[in-house]
């Protein structure tokens, strides 16, 4: 089980050092790799020119560009709500950047405004991997750089 109260304390922490968000999203790409177990990628994708493009990350070389409404990340920005998949290969228009994922958390992070500035794509080689104690973990978590990145 995973202690995101401890995760979000250490997130703020480095936030409060430095909120620009290069080092801000790297770290916290960083923080959830080293506490959530069995993860293959944890990262960011940030809205450029009407699409997601990749931003800090930990895991394999990435897809760089994902349309808005395409794939996981893409429809969690189009319907502006974290998607939680059991199964990727299960999900209609599934990007696969990396063959070995099998389950995906996908968090949009918004601006103060209200727009989303991208999202943070967490991916497992677990089919099932992610449960409703993680996206409301993982929202928190976000819920946290919304406050200092914005």
């Amino acid at each position: 089980m995973t202690d995101y109260a401890l995760l979000c304390t250490q997130l703020e922490e480095f936030l409060k050092e430095d909120s620009f968000y290069v080092p801000a999203l790297s770290n916290a790409s960083a923080l959830l790799m080293e506490f959530l177990p069995d993860l293959n990628w944890s990262g960011f994708y940030l809205m450029r020119d009407g699409g997601l493009v990749v931003g800090p990350f930990q895991g394999k070389p990435a897809c760089i560009h994902i349309p808005v409404g395409k794939g996981v990340c893409g429809t969690a920005v189009a319907q502006n709500e974290t998607i939680l998949v059991a199964d990727v290969h299960s999900f209609p228009g599934h990007i696969a950047c990396d063959s070995a994922s099998n389950s995906e958390i996908v968090v949009p992070v918004h601006h103060s405004d209200g727009s989303i500035m991208g999202v943070l794509d967490i991916d497992s080689p677990k089919k099932d991997r992610f449960s409703s104690e993680d996206k409301e973990g993982l929202e928190q978590f976000v819920a946290i750089l919304e406050k200092y990145l914005s």
